[in-house]
């Protein structure tokens, strides 16, 4: 008997795991009834009662013993410890009766033994609680959405705290003497004397250079000076000044362009003494008007790409429309509704295809199948947009028969195509891919 409420939780937040072709929660109180008539009463009160509301989409965890009930969180580090030494018995228990089963010929022994594989698989630590001190998993057949089974269900309990760097050893250092430096000194006789009056360039040593010949002279007028003396320091500092002063008349002409009546010499009329007289060549005489044409620049012909007619595709009558303004919303309205659902796939039994029909609103619903004979089967189903901005369309498990068998359904998935008109496909297994299509009907 149920006694105190756990958890509660939608199943779309999860995902269901299972094996033998259905989900451990489709089968979660056989899994329990079957483990108390084994007389593993251990293992089955570990295992919180499942029970559905009436809509199907939630369910609530019951503990199956009475007491005070911690959380895992709350529990102290010692409680924590013995739980978790608590669980992983009880989960070396599980794995060896699941493979006992397995290996026994009776199909319903070896669907037991592949349903009790994945049973203790929980979503994490939040899922978990300690009733009386001994653990009782909520959610268990389940696992996080876009997670698969863990290799270790009791991994998700067993908190690693980080390894912290080693600190690195720090050695002393030796100090380093530094070399001496030898001292320098300086002694007033060590120190040439240098006169205020005497220049620091003797003139006499300087090399006389040969004035530069150039068919156009130009004159540099140096002023006479009064005594020798002052006229042969002039001529020293003269000679590269009529230097620069030519070599300045060299470039000024390359610069700028000149007729043939300033190219004629500047004759100056001063008279010196001793005069330097610096030539530089003739200038080029340059064309005032060249024999430019006007260019002419052909366009070339622009060609217009061929237009193509505008081809609108006819919108199939009762197709499924994947209106692209909900879709940038996030919100799939135009999924509400019954579907008939055709899929190029036959009955293994009968050879026919079946009839599979759809009834969603808000992202739920039910899948409805009719086989050879008027067999019925049933299973809950969600849809959802995919961050691809797919329409994923799953079941809960197979379908429920009303023979008692279970039927399997597959993962539907569809993208907008021609005038967003919804292109979809059925995947039952990674190998089994057929198209189908989606039909509106009133019922």
């Amino acid at each position: 008997m149920a006694k105190t409420l756990l958890r509660s939780g939608s199943l779309d937040d999860f995902q269901a795991v299972g094996g033998g072709g259905q989900t451990v929660f489709h089968s979660a109180l056989q899994v329990r009834e079957t483990l108390r008539l084994r007389k593993q009463y251990a293992l089955a009160d570990c295992l919180a009662v499942p029970q559905l509301n009436d809509e199907g989409d939630r369910v609530d965890w019951y503990s199956p013993i009475a007491g005070e009930v911690i959380g895992w969180k709350a529990a102290d580090e010692t409680q924590r410890n013995r739980a978790l030494h608590y669980l992983e018995g009880l989960q070396e228990s599980a794995r060896a009766l699941s493979k006992k089963c397995l290996q026994s010929e009776k199909t319903a022994q070896q669907l037991f033994g592949a349903l009790l594989e994945k049973s203790l698989q929980f979503p994490g630590e939040n899922h978990l609680f300690l009733v009386d001190g001994k653990p009782v998993i909520s959610f268990w057949g389940f696992v996080n959405l876009n997670e698969g089974a863990r290799e270790d269900a009791l991994d998700c309990l067993r908190y690693v705290e980080p390894e912290l760097p080693e600190e690195p050893v720090i050695t002393e250092i030796p100090e380093v003497e530094a070399p001496e430096v030898p001292a320098v000194t300086f002694s007033e006789a060590d120190a040439p004397l240098l006169s205020a009056n005497e220049p620091l360039l003797d003139a006499y040593t300087l090399p006389e250079e040969e004035p530069l010949a150039t068919p156009t002279p130009v004159e540099t007028v140096v002023t006479p000076a009064a005594t020798p003396k002052t006229r042969r320091s002039r001529w020293v500092w003269g000679v590269p000044l009529a230097a620069a002063v030519a070599a300045v008349a060299i470039a000024v002409p390359l610069m700028i362009p000149t007729t043939q009546a300033e190219s004629e010499p500047i004759t100056e009329t001063a008279a010196m003494s001793e005069s330097a007289v610096v030539k530089a060549p003739d200038m080029p005489v340059l064309l005032s008007a060249l024999p430019l044409h006007q260019a002419i620049v052909k366009a070339e012909p622009v060609v217009k790409p061929e237009e193509k007619p505008l081809t609108i595709a006819v919108i199939p009558k009762d197709a499924m429309v994947m209106d692209a303004d909900q879709m940038r919303i996030g919100t799939t309205r135009f999924l509400n509704g019954n579907w008939r659902v055709q899929m190029d796939i036959s009955d293994a039994h009968s050879g026919k295809a079946p009839s599979l029909r759809y009834q969603i609103q808000n992202n739920k619903g039910t899948a409805r199948v009719v086989r050879e004979g008027n067999i019925v089967c049933k299973a809950a189903i969600f849809s959802g947009l995919h961050q691809n901005g797919e329409l994923m369309i799953k079941s809960r498990g197979n379908a429920q028969c009303s023979d008692g068998a279970r039927y399997p359904l597959p993962e539907i998935s569809c993208k907008p195509g021609n005038s967003n008109v919804a292109v979809c496909t059925a995947r039952f297994d990674a190998k089994t891919v057929v198209p189908l299509t989606f039909k509106k009907t009133g019922a």
